[in-house]
């Protein structure tokens, strides 16, 4: 277990017990914390703003919520999980019969202990979400509900970190801030962004790292609206989610299918020989779909371990700080770590000498090898550097072809480039 998977999950509990959703002061509170560990700048958006074809909906905070039987017992108590309460559920203060109140409860009949998360964001409702083996023991008799709730004009939240590159153009990395107290599908993947924007701080990238933690859907949807200008800056994106349980790594690629990120993602998990599934875009999941759009058709992958839904506890309090691993997040950041030094590290190369082999003995090239155990590796892969500098191929391309590890051939190409034989 890594200090980095520790703190991580220590952050993951610490989020855990929060309410949050697309709007609220559960989502500031949200980015206050991990506005601790990296600097955010926050954004306000007011209810009503037109963001595509979407409207910024009313802010909804929420104070106290619950089901009390007749002697004042609460047998669903909103204080004891956020997920009790089905999210956006307008103000109620009714007395009603165990009957009339049945078409209000959510419960998980195949998983009777559980308590699903349920949310009407854009259909006036409310709800109460309990286990079914809480609902199967209340007897017949008046209920007291109370929802102290409000929807009221306010804003969207959302929160940008930018790591400086060397160069302007951007690489997005996106997760979601918007659901409550579920561990994997949403605070695992704040957790990992956050020690991510932390790690590459420390490397001098050569791009430059967007990270955007904001509401799913309208989060992302609003950001897109506000940033048309930059835009045309946007080179690569990972969306984060399911990024702590013990399942195996899962990569979906861009809607273009063949983007740079695909390449380095399917490279890199390849390589490093972890199980692993790539699947196809689809455009249903997270916010990959937004960044994918027709009109954008940005380059933006996502990476999750067991994706959305494919496993029993999604969307369920059965989602708990113990369902997600140190381990599991740690590797997570790893790959990402991973992806990210060979995307910054992708060129393509011009071969200064490109009619005939250039002699590299007395450029020193070949002495420089002596003594390494990959000495052979190493020369192969300058020749092949060499061969494959006409301008047209990436350091990728020549990994793949020579199947060779993309680290040697971007040291052959330093050392070449250090020569005066390759230029980028």
């Amino acid at each position: 277990m890594t200090a980095a998977g520790e703190e991580m999950h220590a952050l993951v509990e610490r989020l855990y017990p929060l309410c949050r959703s697309i709007t609220g002061d559960g989502v500031r509170a949200t980015l206050d914390i991990v506005g601790e560990r990296i600097p955010l700048q926050v954004h306000e958006v007011p209810t009503g703003t037109q963001v595509l074809d979407w409207t910024v909906p009313q802010e909804w905070n929420i104070r106290d919520a619950y089901i009390a039987d007749g002697a004042g017992h609460r047998v669903v108590d909103f204080a004891a999980s956020s997920l009790h309460v089905l999210g956006y559920s307008v103000p109620v203060s009714a007395t009603m019969p165990l009957a009339e109140l049945r078409g209000h409860l959510h419960t998980l009949p195949d998983h009777p202990a559980w308590v699903p998360y349920r949310t009407s964001y854009y259909k006036p409702d409310w709800g109460f979400c309990l286990a079914q083996e809480t609902l199967d023991a209340l007897p017949d008799g008046e209920y007291e509900v109370r929802i102290d709730s409000t929807l009221a004009d306010g804003h969207l939240t959302y929160a940008e970190h930018v790591v400086p590159g060397q160069v302007p153009e951007e690489v997005i990395v996106s997760c979601h801030v918007c659901h409550p107290s579920l561990a994997n599908d949403n605070l695992a993947g704040i957790a990992v962004a956050t020690f991510l924007a932390r790690a590459l701080a420390e490397e001098q990238p050569y791009y430059t790292y967007r990270f955007l933690f904001a509401p799913g859907t309208i989060g992302a949807i609003t950001w897109l609206a506000r940033n048309a200008e930059r835009i045309e800056r946007v080179e690569h994106g990972l969306v984060l989610a399911c990024a702590g349980d013990r399942g195996r790594l899962t990569y979906k690629q861009s809607r273009r299918g063949d983007a740079e990120i695909d390449r380095v993602m399917r490279h890199v998990l390849n390589a490093s020989e972890r199980p692993h599934h790539v699947t196809e875009f689809t455009p249903y999941g997270y916010d990959e779909r937004q960044f994918c759009s027709p009109g954008f058709d940005l380059g933006v992958g996502s990476l999750s371990r067991t994706p959305y839904a494919g496993y029993p506890e999604y969307h369920t309090s059965a989602d708990n700080p113990d369902f997600v691993s140190p381990e599991a997040m740690a590797d997570t950041l790893a790959v990402c770590r991973e992806a990210f030094a060979v995307l910054d590290r992708n060129r393509r190369y011009v071969n200064l000498s490109p009619y005939g082999e250039p002699q590299l003995g007395r450029r020193g090239l070949y002495d420089s090898l002596g003594g390494r155990s990959d000495a052979k590796q190493a020369q192969m892969a300058m020749l092949w550097v060499l061969s494959l500098s006409d301008g047209e191929h990436t350091l990728l391309d020549v990994a793949e072809r020579s199947g060779l590890p993309f680290d040697t051939v971007a040291a052959a190409a330093d050392a070449l480039r250090d020569a005066g034989l390759v230029k980028a």
